[in-house]
C-alpha cells in the first residue's frame, strides 16, 4: 500500500495524506457476508452516554470476518482483497474447495490466487492457521486466540504482528506488539504472518471533518470548561488546573495512574507488562 500526498490547495489538504487503495481488487462486498450494523454511539441500554466523543459518521455495514479459521484441512483460494470500513486492516475473500465463502484478515504479501489452509498439519506459510504448538520459535503471527476455539482476539490491527519466543509444557510465550510478554495455551490457533496495510500508521487525518466521517466527535480540554463541568475548570483567564495532579471529569486520578484490576484473572499469564 502507498500513501498519497496532497498539495496545500486548502487548509484541509495541507499535510493531508490518504491511502492509494492500490492493494484493493474489488469494490463491492460479498452480499452473503454482510450484516446490518446498529451503532449506539456511546450510549448504553438506558440511553446514557458511557463512552464520550462518539456519534455521527458514515453509515456502515458489518462484514462477517472468520476469526476462528475453523475450516480444517480444506484449501481456500484468495478471491479478492477488499476495504472494510469497520477496521484499519484490509480483508480478503476466501473461496473454499467445498464452495463456502468467508472473509479473513488480509495478511501482508498475500495476493489474489494464493492458496491457504488451516489445521495442525498445515505448512508454516503466510496466511495459514495452525495451533501455537505447531509453529516454530521466532515466527511472526497474528489473529491469536486467548481460549481454544473462541476465535482470534489478539493482534488484529493493520501492520501488527506478535512473535513466538518460547515453549514450555502446555504454554507458549508470545511477545505482543505492545511489548507485553504473556503465555497462551498451546492449543490456541494463530495465523502466520503480519497483518497487511502496514502504512496505515503513516496516514495524517488533515482536518476535523474527516474525523467526523469516522464517527468521532470533538474533544474539549477540561481546563477551558466551567467548574461545574470539570474539576479542572474555572478561574480567570488562562489558569492552571488548581490541583496537585490531573483528574478525570469524575475526579479520579489521570495521566499515569494504572487502572488495571489487581485481581484480574489473566495476571498470572502476563510475564512482562506493556510499557
Amino acid at each position: 500500500m502507498a500513501i498519497r500526498l496532497y498539495k496545500a490547495y486548502t487548509p484541509g489538504t495541507r499535510n493531508r495524506t490518504v491511502s492509494t487503495f492500490d492493494d484493493i481488487t474489488k469494490k463491492a462486498p460479498e452480499k452473503s457476508l454482510l450484516k446490518k450494523k446498529q451503532r449506539h454511539k456511546g450510549h448504553n441500554n438506558r440511553g446514557v452516554i458511557t463512552s464520550r466523543h462518539r456519534g455521527g459518521g458514515h453509515k456502515r455495514r458489518y462484514r462477517q470476518i472468520d476469526f476462528k479459521r475453523n475450516k480444517l484441512n480444506i484449501e481456500g483460494r484468495i478471491a479478492s482483497i477488499e476495504y472494510d470500513p469497520n477496521r484499519n486492516a484490509r480483508i480478503a475473500l476466501v473461496n473454499y474447495a467445498d464452495g463456502e465463502k468467508r472473509y479473513i484478515l488480509h495478511p501482508r504479501s498475500i495476493h489474489t490466487g494464493h492458496k491457504i489452509v488451516s489445521g495442525p498439519s498445515s505448512p508454516v506459510e503466510v496466511g495459514n492457521t495452525l495451533p501455537l504448538s505447531s509453529i516454530p520459535l521466532g515466527t511472526a503471527v497474528h489473529n491469536i486466540e486467548l481460549k481454544p476455539k473462541k476465535g482470534g482476539q489478539l493482534v488484529r490491527a493493520a501492520g501488527t504482528y506478535a512473535q513466538i519466543v518460547a515453549k514450555e509444557g502446555a504454554l507458549i510465550t508470545i511477545k505482543l506488539p505492545s511489548s507485553e510478554v504473556r503465555t497462551i495455551s498451546k492449543e490456541c490457533y494463530a495465523t502466520i504472518g503480519q497483518v497487511g496495510n502496514i502504512d496505515n500508521s503513516n496516514i495524517t487525518i488533515g482536518k476535523a471533518g474527516r474525523n467526523r466521517w469516522l464517527g468521532k466527535r470533538p474533544k474539549v480540554r477540561g481546563v477551558v470548561m466551567n467548574p461545574i463541568d470539570h474539576p479542572h475548570g474555572g478561574g480567570e483567564g488562562r489558569s492552571p488546573i488548581g490541583k496537585p495532579h490531573p483528574v478525570t471529569p469524575w475526579g479520579k486520578p489521570a495521566l499515569g495512574r494504572k487502572t488495571r484490576n489487581s485481581k484480574n484473572n489473566s495476571n498470572p499469564y502476563i510475564l512482562r507488562r506493556r510499557k
